[in-house]
């Protein structure tokens, strides 16, 4: 199926880049192990981070030396004529779709807009964005629906200058990518194509610094654990 494609960057000036994946997490990148919402942030860093490309690339190469001294692995003798009479059947039913005037292109929505120099990954190409929507005084954030996939717990927030998130900690993995602006959070300063993992290790707030609004791609599994009522409430609205 065809789908509109979100907007795709070009080429932009190396980023002064200082927060990125730790080895274990491309790892589970390169092996196919990492759920497709936490997927799609780190391929968002790599497409702004050459020394994290540089990095796969490596482990991909030393992951195929060690594929190769595995030994072979037996498979059904129909294995290969199943493969291809499912990929038959696909194209059967697309096909007989178009004939009978049924199919239809799956449209993703156009994503919410952005301020001048901030681009959209390719990494979110194929998926659809709901517009802004207001979670605070200064604060938006859009939902991102992943194809097939809609169990990803994947949105875009955008925070003010001078604003923040309430204090929180976390249920599970929480990644975040800096688009645009930059925040401190207590631990530290990220800025644009800055990389973040948070788990129930973090406690802390991310605090917009004065100047620019501060826009992020992030994805969790499982839940942030705000500190008041309010925020959870809230929270819970978003799916954070």
């Amino acid at each position: 199926m065809s789908r509109i494609p979100l907007p795709s960057p070009t080429m932009l000036p190396p980023l002064a880049i200082r927060h990125h994946p730790a080895d274990e997490l491309l790892l589970s990148l390169v092996s196919g192990a990492l759920p497709i919402g936490l997927r799609l942030v780190t391929d968002t860093h790599l497409e702004l981070c050459p020394a994290c490309r540089e990095r796969v690339a490596m482990l991909r190469a030393l992951g195929g030396v060690v594929l190769e001294e595995q030994p072979e692995a037996a498979m059904h003798e129909d294995a290969l004529a199943r493969t291809l009479a499912r990929i038959d059947q696909l194209e059967h039913s697309e096909r007989a779709q178009r004939a009978a005037g049924t199919w239809l292109p799956r449209k993703v929505p156009a994503p919410p807009p952005l301020p001048a120099g901030a681009l959209w990954p390719k990494a979110l190409e194929g998926c659809s964005a709901t517009r802004w929507r207001w979670i605070g005084p200064g604060m938006r954030w859009s939902r991102v629906t992943v194809p097939d996939a809609p169990e990803a717990n994947v949105f875009l927030l955008r925070i003010g200058a001078g604003k923040y998130l309430p204090q929180h900690t976390h249920r599970g993995t929480e990644l975040t990518q800096i688009i645009y602006g930059r925040f401190h959070d207590g631990r530290a300063l990220f800025g644009p194509g800055d990389f973040d993992l948070a788990d129930g290790d973090v406690h802390h707030q991310p605090v917009v610094q004065d100047g620019c609004e501060c826009i992020c791609v992030a994805a969790v599994e499982g839940r942030l654990h705000f500190d008041g009522l309010i925020a959870r409430w809230f929270g819970s609205l978003v799916g954070m």
